[in-house]
């Protein structure tokens, strides 16, 4: 590389520290140390080998870079400031009220597709955006910017394996290996053999080098373009506060401004005003999308008893016909998820990602952000693994479709390990989330394609066995809906259900009917968000609720209910599961649980 570049690369990355010591310092907060040991790996990246297009961020051929290490924010709004992308006033807003250039990086900006901050995440979620890049048949590179204190995390290691074995050459990692963590040295400390050891036993391209050295750094992101068949990390050996003698590798100097900001950028030689010119990709890229047709959805007779987990597959298989965006990930449960009927009729839309859950959700996030519409599935239970993606998929305002299937105890004898109990009140807390629980085949059907159209993280929530349809073919179900089952002028309660114990709630009122005992049924389809105003009519009208749940009694359909009537004051009765759970048929599970017909007719004779 000529002297002119390598100092013109030395200038850029000075500038990138003092730019990140100044933001931390204007916010009284932030992590610049974290920034400077990474600033010459992204000055060569941005100023040689990135293709991207900051005026046009929609660009469908623009290279996606994500920073795993969030918490260099500092880095990388310094780089949006050296790219033209913003300018030195709103740098200098970092984390204040209302800035777009928050603690972690955020998609309120329109160069950053997805949240970062929850360490361990930027991988996997890199990981998703690679498998896009083969769908749509675009050169487009995907580089992730990681530290080496995130290597701890068990979901790098399944973005890696994934990665390897799926031969992703368009994945670039990039480790910012400082040696030192949070409160002290990382596990191996400077030692990148000992990463990548453990990347090339998962088939990945490695690269060790010095990562203050421009010209290494530059071989080194050439090498990872040119490298085929494979993915490729490179292991920068790092120096943490580079430049800075008040912290460059020392400790205790974290997530904190510097304490003397000027001294400290008078050491690093002022402030500069270097540009960059970040290539652009070529114009006029269009992604490949799969033909479509148009939709014939699947439909159930009325009596007949079919489980709401077929009805999804059967759907699905359906909406790939006529959409041709929509994917399907599987969490190796196809078979019982039933997401297996899509595979059949598109196996190029359906990625198996074995029994690694992190990634699973990950990879869903990556593919939304190219636009593609994906639906995730497995059991409920094993989401529950995977919650600070789900969480952080929130952050990202992602619009990622989770099916859980064998929610509850009315699987019967598997037990509690593989029991949904807790999925409810996790998806309910998730930022801007659906959650949808059907109780028929038909129902189940309308539920997942509406999911398609919806915006943010839904869910939808599966019973393993067999249930009676009690819908028409064709009825609609608008998310946030309810349906009144039982109804009539002299109910003393309103029994309000949803999925399995719909049925239930039916039977019960049938039996409390011949008792001279006239209740309603609300089936609560939607339980986020909620049909306030038919609670609130039931509420008034017969003064006394129960609610009936297949699901901890904590969080979920209760609690829903309680919230959305709690001002008015009636009397509200909780079913729910509350033991632990043992083997049993799932007839002698809802009963043990206290949330069969007959424990729902004993509430309500309690109650009254």
């Amino acid at each position: 590389m000529p002297e002119r570049d390598l100092h013109y690369l030395a200038e850029l990355a000075a500038q990138l520290r003092v730019d990140s010591v100044r933001a931390a310092a204007e916010a009284g907060s932030g992590h610049p140390t974290s920034s400077m040991s990474a600033a010459d790996l992204m000055a060569v990246l941005f100023a040689c080998h990135l293709r991207y297009d900051f005026d046009d961020p929609d660009n469908p051929a623009n290279d996606q870079l994500i920073f795993s290490k969030g918490h260099a924010s500092p880095l990388l709004y310094s780089l949006y400031k050296a790219a033209g992308a913003i300018d030195d006033a709103e740098l200098l807003s970092f984390r204040q009220r209302g800035s777009r250039l928050e603690g972690h990086p955020t998609p309120r900006l329109p160069w950053v597709d997805v949240a970062t901050g929850s360490l361990g995440q930027g991988l996997p979620v890199g990981v998703g955006v690679a498998m896009a890049g083969r769908l749509e048949r675009l050169p487009y590179r995907v580089w992730v910017l990681c530290g080496d204190s995130e290597l701890a995390e068990g979901s790098i290691w399944e973005a890696a394996e994934h990665a390897g074995c799926e031969g992703l050459a368009n994945l670039i990692a990039i480790v910012d290996v400082n040696r030192l963590g949070q409160r002290g040295p990382t596990r191996h400390g400077w030692d990148t053999g000992a990463y990548a050891r453990r990347f090339g036993a998962f088939g990945w391209h490695t690269i060790e080098i010095d990562g203050h050295d421009p010209g290494q750094i530059d071989y080194a992101l050439q090498d990872a373009c040119n490298t085929r068949r494979r993915p490729t990390v490179i292991l920068a050996k790092t120096r943490k506060g580079e430049g800075v003698l008040e912290v460059e590798n020392r400790e205790g100097a974290h997530g904190k401004a510097l304490k003397d900001p000027d001294k400290a950028i008078d050491e690093l030689g002022g402030q500069r005003r270097v540009r960059v010119e970040v290539h652009k990709p070529d114009q006029g890229a269009v992604p490949f999308r799969f033909a479509e047709k148009p939709m014939s959805l699947p439909s159930y007779e009325l009596g007949e008893k079919v489980a709401t987990r077929t009805a999804f597959g059967a759907a699905l298989a359906a909406l790939g016909t006529a959409c041709g965006d929509v994917v399907a990930l599987d969490g190796e449960v196809a078979d019982s998820t039933k997401a297996a009927a899509f595979e059949k009729e598109f196996p190029e839309r359906f990625f198996e990602m074995y029994i690694a859950e992190q990634q699973l959700v990950a990879a869903a996030v990556g593919l939304q952000a190219r636009g593609w519409r994906p639906y995730a599935a497995t059991f409920a239970a094993f989401l529950t693994r995977a919650h600070d993606f789900i969480r952080m998929a929130g952050v990202s305002r992602a619009s990622i479709r989770l099916v859980g299937s064998h929610a509850g105890v009315a699987i019967g004898e598997d037990g509690p390990s593989q029991m949904g109990l807790e999925d409810l009140a996790m998806l309910r807390t998730t930022y801007g989330s659906t959650v949808l629980y059907p109780c028929d085949a038909n129902q189940a059907v309308a539920l997942t394609a509406a999911m398609a159209d919806l915006e943010g993280v839904s869910y939808l929530r599966t019973t393993r066995g067999d249930t009676p349809v009690i819908y028409a073919p064709g009825e609609r179900f608008p998310v946030g809906g309810s349906r009144v089952l039982r109804q009539s002028p002299g109910d003393r309660a309103t029994i309000v259900a949803a999925g399995v114990t719909v049925h239930e709630a039916l039977a019960a009122a049938d039996e409390l009917a011949a008792s001279d005992i006239p209740v309603g049924v609300i089936d609560l389809y939607s339980i986020k968000p909620v049909d306030t105003a038919a609670l609130i009519e039931a509420a008034t009208t017969t003064g006394n609720l129960i609610t009936v749940e297949d699901h901890r009694l904590e969080g979920g359909l209760g609690d829903a209910v309680s919230d959305a009537v709690g001002e008015l004051g009636p009397r509200v009765v909780k079913l729910a599961v509350t033991g632990l759970p043992g083997s049993a048929t799932p007839e002698e599970q809802l009963a043990d649980a206290g949330i069969d017909r007959r424990a729902i007719a004993n509430a309500v004779k309690r109650l009254l």
